[in-house]
């Protein structure tokens, strides 16, 4: 991908396209497309922008970090708060400022090859063309799909070192999975934990060789080889993890405190299949100014970020993808009216 996106299709509206509510099609200034930080920081600016933005939420407002237990490093909130706290604060302040939020409702469907108004459909039958969208939809970490995996999440289970590590002082933890994001959270975790055992379904880790010297000379990192966790016990909170040998058949209960599982994410990209370029992991590709390959749509957050995944980079990404949007649209409407001036001249 080169630095500067070039973009070839067109952006009149289409003639069928009808305006505000006829047909049953709604037409919005500004849709956003999820609720996470990306999102509601958008819908936040936007708001201030008087542009009236739609967030079409998904079915679990604020997304992944609604599941985050604790969160101590995002600015301005020395004691720390819950992610469902903080999602909940950012959804007032956007809501404060116009945004209007629609949530127990996701993107089933959308239409950006015939340039803007841009058509989107949802599962509950809704029907809207947007004058410009931001894409905000996130990423998904892969799970084991184990008993006591979902129950423990925030309880012990964390997908996130750099987000929940600071409570496992002094705690012994196992971290799932033998890639770079594994031992780089695993070593990140050595600050904190006691005791780092990395479980591992092989018998060499796939990170590469910096990554595999630095965790063998630390100390706190211990392997489990040819290994795989069929279970994470504990009533409250973790207790141990039900180990089994893939060579020997040989199970275990290995006692650990915290389970960090680093397995890979998914990019929650997949309606946007044909209509969005993105890159071989499926993440959409934006430029610095948070474009997309299509004229007027914009992404945000976990969805075209692989590397950091913070509730603050992500935020900074929503509030770029918001500034660029309104600025779009208002050469947009300039264009058209020049357009316009013309033609009855």
């Amino acid at each position: 991908m080169s630095d500067k996106l070039t973009f070839s299709l067109n952006t009149s509206t289409p003639q069928s396209a009808p305006a505000n509510s006829q047909g049953g099609i709604q037409h919005e200034k500004v849709i956003i497309i999820g609720s996470g930080p990306a999102g509601l920081t958008a819908a936040l600016y936007t708001g201030r922008a008087k542009l009236n933005p739609l967030v079409i939420a998904g079915h679990e407002l604020g997304g992944q970090v609604s599941l985050t237990y604790e969160i101590e490093n995002y600015p301005g909130f020395p004691e720390g708060l819950s992610g469902q706290e903080l999602v909940e604060l950012m959804k007032t302040q956007a809501e404060k400022f116009g945004a209007r939020i629609k949530t127990f409702s996701a993107v089933t469907e959308v239409d950006f090859q015939n340039g803007s108004p841009f058509r989107i459909k949802t599962d509950d039958g809704d029907e809207y063309l947007a004058d410009a969208v931001i894409v905000t939809t996130g990423a998904t970490p892969r799970h084991l799909n184990v008993p006591g995996e979902k129950e423990l999440t925030g309880h012990g289970v964390s997908y996130c070192a750099t987000c929940d590590g600071f409570f496992f002082r002094d705690k012994k933890v196992v971290v799932v999975g033998g890639g770079d994001s594994a031992i780089e959270e695993g070593l990140f975790l050595t600050r904190f934990a006691s005791e780092v055992h990395v479980i591992h379904r092989r018998d060499e880790l796939r990170a590469g060789a910096t990554l595999q010297a630095r965790a063998f000379a630390n100390e706190k990192m211990h392997f489990i080889w040819d290994t795989v966790v069929e279970e994470i016990k504990g009533s409250e909170a973790v207790e141990a993890v039900r180990l089994r040998n893939i060579k020997t058949g040989a199970v275990t209960d290995f006692p650990a405190d915290g389970v960090f599982i680093f397995i890979g994410h998914d990019p929650n990209s997949d309606i946007f299949t044909g209509q969005l370029e993105r890159d071989p992991f499926g993440y959409v590709i934006t430029d610095k100014e948070m474009r997309t390959s299509v004229e007027g749509v914009f992404a945000a957050g976990e969805i075209q970020d692989r590397i950091f995944r913070q509730v603050g980079t992500s935020v900074g990404q929503g509030t770029a993808a918001a500034m660029t949007c309104e600025r779009w649209l208002a050469e947009h409407e300039t264009v058209e009216a020049q357009k316009a001036v013309t033609e009855r001249h």
